[in-house]
């Protein structure tokens, strides 16, 4: 039998009973597996190498079964508990050291219904998975920009992508879950059914139980739309970003561009003197007609003599994927990022300023436009908010494990968002926020919506089983 010494929810540490282990893989179909088992590295693997988190025990789940076998089992022995879904988290939430995971990577089952316009997705599913998948029926929901994210942390923490503009935030488009809240009940939440519980998981979902399945509304998208990478030389940089003002400012909602400042990467369709120096560019999706494409990008061409041209017709599939390789598993990340509400030019030339200042050879100043279908829905319409936001911008730092200059590389992100702060909305979104953001950030986040979202927390959650997330506190009931 099997003894392990495991971490508590409250951070301290005990060993489970004699035989507690054995009994959990009684009751389960998936293995269990503990850190000397095959698998358990695979199962424990996160995108973000800054993150170091060894749990004592993993669940990997066949089913909805499986799942409430592993919350049961937390919540009677008081584990610190956490939930994988595809592992993308900047902060490194899906793991917890000393805890129990729950690593639904095994659930990656996607059914489309091109009839009712629908996709329900298992939580175990990246986001490359539900584009395949959709595409087949030239149907897509707004996700994000790099295929291996996972779907569930991205949708939980309201998610945006190309689409957008055109379609609002991921949850959005959610239309109903399967989630295990910490009692171990299989709840469906709706707009309809446990309507509060569906409120709070469109934006902080992470906090209130392990969603198994999402079902998403699907739209008319592809199989080939426009776009890609353009770039320019830094020195344009005033040329570009005015240019890029212009164009937010008019784009019609079929046209999503987002701004990049960084030091070009050695690509091969990078010219080779190019390669690490500073660049503007611009990644560009166009989702509407093609006969429109190119008055659409117009503003874009005009700019004239790109370094680097690459758009054109793409699969959608393609575009989605497109910068997957500037975002490599392993890499240390640490990325500080703001809503505005719109392109101030200090911000812009706070940002110009940053690009050639930077002393990170593989970091990124990032302005991405979001404006549009978000900002038309009421500020409390799902526990999400910030629909006061039109643009996502900030300092998104990169580099290999074993750079010697990391504590001055976080130091200048840190220094960085200090000068970008000024221009944002006050809102920031979850799914960027690095492991060391603090509650000031998380009331920011979610703003007027937070005390609903507290309130809610001590009803379904009021032990906060569910913490290893940005954690939104159960309220504390008044004691009679």
């Amino acid at each position: 039998m099997t003894q392990l010494t495991v971490a508590t929810r409250e951070g301290a540490t005990t060993t489970l009973p004699e035989g507690a282990v054995d009994a959990l893989r009684r009751r389960t179909r998936g293995p269990v597996l503990v850190p000397a088992d095959a698998g358990f590295a695979d199962a424990t693997r996160l995108w973000n190498g800054m993150i170091e988190k060894t749990p004592a025990l993993v669940v990997r789940p066949t089913g909805t079964a499986d799942v409430v076998a592993a919350v049961d089992f937390a919540r009677e022995h008081d584990l610190a508990l956490s939930v994988r879904g595809g592992g993308h988290n900047i902060a490194g939430t899906a793991l917890v050291d000393g805890g129990l995971t729950v690593d639904l990577s095994a659930l990656r089952g996607v059914v489309v219904d091109p009839a009712a316009r629908t996709a329900t997705a298992q939580a175990g599913c990246l986001l490359g998975d539900v584009d395949r998948e959709t595409q087949l029926h030239g149907l897509a929901t707004p996700l994000g920009f790099v295929s291996e994210t996972g779907l569930a942390g991205l949708t939980l923490g309201g998610g945006f992508g190309y689409l957008t503009r055109r379609f609002g935030w991921t949850v959005d488009n959610l239309l109903a879950v399967e989630i295990v809240t910490a009692d171990g009940r299989v709840r469906r939440a709706s707009r309809a059914a446990n309507p509060d519980l569906f409120w709070a998981v469109r934006g902080a979902g992470a906090n209130f139980g392990v969603v198994t399945s999402f079902t998403f509304r699907l739209h008319d998208v592809g199989p080939t739309v426009y776009g890609g990478l353009v770039a320019w030389p830094f020195e344009r940089a005033d040329e570009v970003l005015a240019a890029y003002r212009a164009l937010t400012a008019d784009a019609p909602r079929t046209l999503t561009a987002f701004l990049i400042v960084r030091r070009a990467p050695p690509a091969p369709f990078v010219p080779e003197a190019w390669h690490g120096e500073l660049i503007c560019a611009m990644t560009v999706c166009y989702s509407g007609a093609r006969e429109d494409a190119d008055e659409a990008l117009a503003p874009i061409r005009a700019l004239g003599d790109p370094l680097v041209d690459r758009l054109r017709a793409h699969p959608y599939t393609t575009l989605q994927s497109y910068l997957d390789g500037t975002q490599p598993k392993g890499h240390h990340y640490y990325w500080k990022t703001e809503f505005a509400a719109e392109l101030d030019e200090g911000l812009l030339s706070t940002v110009r300023d940053l690009g050639g200042e930077c002393p990170i050879p593989e970091a990124q100043l990032v302005v991405a436009h979001v404006g549009g279908a978000l900002n038309e829905r009421a500020p409390d319409d799902g526990a999400v908010g910030n629909r006061d936001a039109r643009f996502v911008y900030g300092a998104a730092g990169k580099w290999e494990p074993e750079e010697p200059r990391a504590a001055a590389f976080e130091e200048w992100i840190r220094d960085a968002w200090a000068r970008l702060r000024p221009f944002s909305t006050g809102g920031n979104y979850v799914n960027f926020q690095s492991a060391d953001a603090d509650e000031e950030r998380l009331r920011a986040t979610y703003g007027a919506n937070f005390d609903r979202l507290a309130e809610l927390k001590a009803a379904y959650d009021p032990a906060n089983l569910f913490r290893s997330n940005r954690n939104v506190r159960p309220a504390e009931r008044e004691r009679e």
